[in-house]
């Protein structure tokens, strides 16, 4: 049996032909995309979405400015239509009438925007942004919640930022702003006099001394070639509340998310957009709602939801559709207590292991008898620096600890393939990580675009490693033995967090939530 790993952050191409599936048959709506400063126009993706509709069917526009709609992906109906574009909007509202067996035509054209700041991701203003880059990673906390935008906005001095960040150092990372959750520790965020020095550079960088930024705004360029070959589907979920956080697909094609705001699973039927959601128990009254890891359970198709500042972890049966909870020991329970990530080692020792991100200690679980026990290996480490734990691959209970090569990389979500390979986004470093635990040596791949802040990384059937950002709303497919990398730009703000790959379809199709926009995300590649 190997080790007991944990995962820790110390601070200190050429054109291919678009195959079968989108030239088999006319498309259903398709035109050209054109400005005045740039005739045709591409890598502008264009979004249709019917009236009374939950989903939306997105597109890129070619080299020569075209864009199509397969004929199997928009039903007869009145569509209207968006595009994103950084840097310019629709002249008009547009509109189409697509009818069953025939083909619509739809030119577009678009206009310079006049409120460039609007469009910005999150990446965009940190690219834009004076400083350096250890200040902008102050930022790299904030994603979570809302966008830079707001931050870029405001109006606060120095002084004022330090009691704002105290403010948002004790919501917990389940708010966003219209629901914000405070922590039940009043003392987790610290003083505001710690605050100094990230305050005077925020108040640096907004609007409180001027009425427009002094540094020129920065732009990512549209995608091209291979980038523009993919389908983007979006399935808005019922209430804007709703933060998907983990979406996974189980061999029927049905996805299930983790709803990381509220007490809620959720299940979505991809082909009709239907959602359907169970009401998790609330364990804890006024403490902060909402769920993180979901994983399917390879022995009976069960699901487990780890519940965060509930203090427990839940196990969801599809067939009855009911809950079993496994709570924490009454005496490990306390106002910091944080169940995020589950392992599920049955193969080891029959038992499931999870952490607290509160305390940073991690347990095993007796299915058995529901009871806890604790392990607490930061202790083992030198003081003074600080280490959190986040994602468990679980074997046994011994621990070793690998420092990666990129100093202050933030790994998250590590996962562990069929060779002893442990796989890791580098939040802080903008890399994909992995050791290989047979040899003990490192391996990392840079991100092309700067500020990506990679959150999961998994792999598809073919190899290629597929990641997102959560500040660049682009989807990265890598081809680890080359190095080469495509980025699928998505239709909007979509903050991505867990990401997954279904090997069941021919080009393996990339699956994530939109924590900020209350939907689920599918992205088809066309090669």
């Amino acid at each position: 049996m190997r080790a007991f790993n944990l995962c820790l952050t110390a601070i200190g191409l050429a054109t291919l032909a678009l195959p079968a599936l989108a030239q088999s048959q006319a498309p259903a709506l398709e035109g050209k995309v054109t400005s005045a400063a740039e005739g045709a126009m591409e890598g502008v993706v264009v979004s249709a979405k019917a009236d009374g509709s939950t989903i939306t069917v997105s597109v890129d526009s070619d080299k020569d400015g075209h864009y199509a709609f397969p004929a199997d992906r928009l039903a007869p109906g009145h569509y209207n239509i968006k595009i994103r574009a950084v840097g310019y909007d629709l002249d008009g509202m547009p509109s189409a009438d697509v009818a069953a067996g025939k083909s619509a035509t739809l030119d577009l054209a678009l206009k310079k925007t006049r409120n460039l700041p609007s469009q910005l991701t999150n990446a965009e203003w940190l690219i834009s942004m004076p400083g350096t880059e250890a200040q902008k990673k102050f930022l790299l906390g904030c994603n979570g919640c809302h966008t830079y935008e707001r931050i870029v906005r405001s109006t606060h001095d120095a002084s004022e930022w330090q009691q704002v960040i105290l403010r948002m150092q004790n919501y917990a990372q389940v708010s966003q702003p219209i629901k914000p959750q405070k922590r039940m520790d009043p003392n987790w965020g610290g003083t505001a006099e710690q605050y100094k020095e990230p305050a005077q550079y925020l108040a640096s960088i907004n609007l409180s001394a001027v009425e427009q930024w002094a540094y020129p705004l920065k732009t990512l360029p549209r995608p091209t070639g291979r980038a523009t070959h993919v389908i983007v589907t979006t399935y808005d979920l019922p209430r804007p509340t709703i933060e998907p956080h983990d979406v996974i697909v189980d061999q029927k094609g049905i996805a299930w998310y983790s709803d990381f705001g509220e007490q809620f699973f959720g299940r979505l039927d991809p082909k009709t957009g239907a959602v359907k959601e169970w009401p998790v128990p609330t364990l804890k009254n006024g403490y902060p709602v909402g769920m993180l890891d979901l994983e399917q359970d390879p022995r009976n198709g069960t699901f487990w939801l780890g519940m965060m500042f509930q203090s427990a972890i839940a196990n969801f049966d599809p067939k009855t559709e009911t809950f079993k909870l496994y709570p924490i020991n009454k005496d490990m329970n306390d106002d910091v207590t944080q169940l995020n990530m589950l392992g599920l080692q049955y193969a080891v020792d029959g038992n499931i292991w999870t952490n607290n991100a509160g305390n940073q200690d991690v347990y095993r679980i007796n299915l058995s008898t529901g009871s806890y026990q604790r392990f607490q290996p930061l202790k083992l480490l030198p003081a003074g620096h600080k280490y959190s734990i986040y994602g468990i691959d679980a074997k046994t209970g011994a621990v070793r600890y690998f420092t990666t090569p990129t100093p202050g990389s933030r790994p998250r979500r590590m996962r562990m393939d069929a060779q002893d390979r442990l796989w890791f986004a580098e939040y802080g470093s903008n890399q994909i990580g992995m050791l290989d635990t047979n040899t003990e040596k490192f391996t990392e791949w840079k991100l092309p675009t700067p500020w990506t802040s990679p959150y999961y990384v998994t792999w598809d059937k073919n190899g290629d490693l597929w990641t997102g950002g959560m500040s660049t709303d682009r989807v990265v497919r890598l081809d680890p033995k080359t190095g080469q990398t495509i980025e699928y730009l998505m239709p909007g703000d979509t903050n991505i967090r867990r990401v997954f790959v279904d090997n069941s379809t021919p080009i393996p199709t990339f699956w994530t939530g939109a924590n900020h926009t209350a939907q689920i995300v599918k992205v088809e590649p066309l090669d």
